[in-house]
């Protein structure tokens, strides 16, 4: 059970694994500067409101402040076009300039994904035509 344990913690996957999470803890550290010192600045010069965190309103002694449900919002949706533009986008241009595809294909009757290979789709049990050839 130990020699399984070690195997694990000094594998190839888990090594990655951990340097994928420190690069992703790094690019939310830099939007999040992005959005801090750049993109609220140039919002609140259009709006007028500097800072949205200071944003909020009480209702029987509850205070909620709205105004950091708003920077979150920013944050989730400039982190998603950050993964989108520079992430998403590059490599699916590389995967088609290299010819590489996804290794599914849809069913001609249910729609389905299913292998690229497949003769029969497991679906909906279809004969499904020949894959289509590759360069």
């Amino acid at each position: 059970m130990l020699k399984g344990f070690r195997d694990f913690i000094t594998g190839g996957d888990l090594l990655a694994t951990a340097v994928a999470l420190v690069m992703a803890l790094a690019v939310v550290d830099l939007v999040n500067s992005l959005i801090a010192n750049i993109i609220t600045p140039i919002i609140g010069a259009i709006v007028g409101e500097p800072d949205f965190s200071a944003l909020t309103f009480e209702i029987n002694g509850s205070v909620f402040t709205y105004g950091a449900f708003i920077n979150a919002v920013i944050a989730f949706v400039s982190i998603g076009a950050a993964v989108y533009f520079f992430i998403i986008v590059p490599y699916n241009r590389y995967k088609a300039a290299r010819g590489i595809t996804s290794g599914v294909k849809n069913c001609t009757e249910c729609l389905s994904e299913i292998p690229e290979d497949a003769t029969r789709c497991a679906h909906c049990t279809q004969p499904q035509g020949p894959a289509p050839a590759t360069a």
